[in-house]
């Protein structure tokens, strides 16, 4: 009897021993992963955070660039101010040749040094304000057409003393003709050819493809493609869109530069448009020829620098002060 009843007894034992085991097995899988979606949504929250933390610190970036770019459109207005004086007043030149001439007229009966003295103080004024336009507003045909007056002034001058000053002007003259259209205009053209090759620069670095990839990659290569990114390109296409945004702001500050003859605000703003173009697109050659080009454009002086300029209008006032005979 007792060993008859012996392994019936223990058969509902061994049963709740393993419904034990399997609850206990069930609990730790449960708690575990618990554990691991508590962890995963810790890594998501910090993501999260660090990523609206980067798009606030961009968006306060290109809300101060567009603060820059107000404030220098402000700047634009009064250079086009600027340039509509100067523009009367190269206007109002030929009423005071006409006024000069009345005076030449009037003072024909006196002595010849009368009237060298008028022609003289014609010359200086369009000396003078052919200096202005190419300092202040870099208008190199505007001074040519002034330069030119001022030698036919000149050349009706047929005193001895002023073949200097116009063997001085001719100098002035070829070296502003040697300019071209300017250093200004030039640079104007190169920055449009560079910022319009930003088109073709590739969005992505160039893949090194192994001739036998390794086997993880081969059982993953239908679920994830696997390549390399550079840390510092943006990839989100929300920060990219801010990314292309802000260098358009920046290429507008470096024309705006360009236009009032500013070398630092022009170099500044290079250097931010390089900052963007690394962040915008991958390591390539052609991101280093555009780098390189940009590099070129940013070392440009924008200043027209002659050592003629001015040398004809300086003899002119020391020959109207007495420091040089006439």
């Amino acid at each position: 009897m007792n060993d008859d009843s012996s392994p019936s007894s223990r058969r509902p034992m061994a049963r709740w021993i393993i419904a034990i085991l399997l609850l206990v097995a069930l609990a730790a899988a449960a708690w575990f992963g618990w554990r691991s979606w508590q962890a995963a949504q810790r890594t998501a929250e910090h993501a999260r955070a660090t990523a609206g933390q980067q798009l606030t610190a961009l968006q306060q970036t290109v809300e101060a660039l567009r603060r820059d770019q107000r404030a220098n459109a402000r700047a634009l207005q009064d250079v086009a101010a600027t340039n509509r004086i100067l523009r009367d007043e190269v206007l109002g030149l030929g009423q005071r040749n006409a006024l000069l001439e009345e005076n030449v007229a009037r003072l024909a009966d006196h002595s010849q040094q009368g009237a060298q003295a008028v022609r003289r103080e014609e010359a200086e004024l369009l000396l003078s304000q052919a200096q202005q336009r190419l300092v202040y507003a870099g208008d190199l045909d505007g001074a040519r057409h002034l330069y030119g007056l001022a030698a036919g002034v000149l050349e009706s001058m047929d005193s001895p003393g002023y073949l200097n000053l116009r063997q001085a002007l001719l100098q002035e003259r070829s070296a502003i003709d040697a300019l071209g259209p300017g250093v200004r205009v030039r640079t104007a053209g190169q920055l449009a050819q560079w910022a319009t090759a930003l088109d073709s620069l590739p969005e992505q670095g160039a893949e090194v493809v192994d001739a036998q990839p390794a086997w993880w990659q081969q059982m993953l290569s239908p679920l994830v493609q696997i390549r390399p990114a550079d840390p510092q390109v943006l990839v989100a296409r929300s920060e990219r869109v801010a990314a292309g945004d802000a260098l358009q702001v920046e290429l507008t500050l470096a024309r705006a530069a360009l236009e009032r003859g500013d070398s630092e605000g022009w170099r500044q703003a290079l250097q931010r448009v390089d900052g963007w173009l690394l962040r915008l697109w991958p390591d390539s050659p052609q991101r280093r020829s555009q780098r390189h080009k940009l590099a070129e454009l940013r070392g440009i002086d924008l200043r027209i620098a002659l050592p003629e300029l001015g040398s004809t209008l300086q003899q002119l006032r020391a020959m109207r002060d007495g420091k040089v005979a006439p």
